[in-house]
């Protein structure tokens, strides 16, 4: 026998809507709190721009020799300031034709990052062999790719995020946290990264504006900041958001600063 729950559910699926369960807030507070970030020793500087495009990350760099980065878009401020540094940015991305300045310390990959590897992806494993050698010292991460950070990390084994020191990534579409699927695959995700990092830092992005289901408040677009945990001396409970070095990624827009339910006990 069909329910009337059962057809209007069918009904919503035939016009492209499907419905399932809400997970609880319960749930989502319990998956904040393995990502709560940590203060160390090592205190976080800003690289980039002021504005999109610039990230903050700890203050490790010395020893790094490369910047791998996903995700070209408009700027290529976060690499220019490691170029003065003396690290060297390789980039890929297949929606432009190179980064969006000039430096002899920029090489670029038409290629989208991605979960396999053909004429349009490549996997990160195959891009850093390719570009590499395994012997060439730590690295940093910046990926923003546009919702496939998912894919990535799923596919890049454990031994090769060992590889970086630092990663900043973009995760999009957090609101998929109140989807059982969607906390699954952030869980797993994070989980993942977490045997090598420790969350340092997030920062929303205030492009995304946020969802509030009960006393929870989730930024659609984050900026997550992680340390390899062999490179931390100390650690302590992250307590104060913004961080003075924060700033809205477009200042036009409504600043939206990180809710205390993602790192207040």
């Amino acid at each position: 026998m069909i329910t009337v729950k059962d057809a209007l559910k069918r009904k919503l699926l035939d016009h492209g809507w499907f419905c399932s369960s809400a997970v609880s807030d319960d749930q989502v507070q319990a998956f904040l709190c393995t990502m709560r970030p940590v203060a160390t020793d090592k205190p976080l500087i800003r690289v980039g721009s002021p504005a999109d495009g610039g990230y903050l990350i700890p203050d490790d760099l010395e020893g790094v020799r490369y910047c791998f980065s996903p995700g070209v878009a408009h700027s290529s401020a976060f690499e220019t300031d490691l170029a003065v540094r003396g690290i060297e940015s390789f980039m890929a991305d297949y929606s432009v034709d190179g980064p969006a300045a000039e430096s002899p310390m920029f090489h670029f990959s038409k290629r989208y990052l991605g979960a396999f590897t053909d004429d349009v992806f490549i996997t990160m494993g195959d891009w850093l062999q390719r570009t590499i050698s395994p012997d060439d010292g730590d690295l940093i991460l910046q990926m923003d790719i546009e919702g496939c950070e998912y894919d990535v990390i799923f596919e890049t084994p454990e031994e090769i995020w060992k590889r970086f020191r630092i990663a900043a990534i973009e995760f999009h579409n957090v609101n998929i946290i109140f989807q059982p699927m969607g906390l699954k695959l952030l869980s797993l995700c994070m989980n993942k990264l977490l045997r090598v990092f420790d969350v340092v830092h997030i920062h929303p992005n205030n492009g995304g504006g946020t969802i509030r289901h009960g006393a929870l408040v989730i930024p659609r677009l984050i900026e997550v900041t992680l340390l390899r945990k062999d490179r931390i001396g100390t650690r302590e409970a992250a307590r104060s958001f913004p961080h003075p070095l924060d700033r809205p990624n477009f200042p036009e827009l409504p600043a939206v600063e990180l809710p205390e339910c993602w790192y207040r006990e």
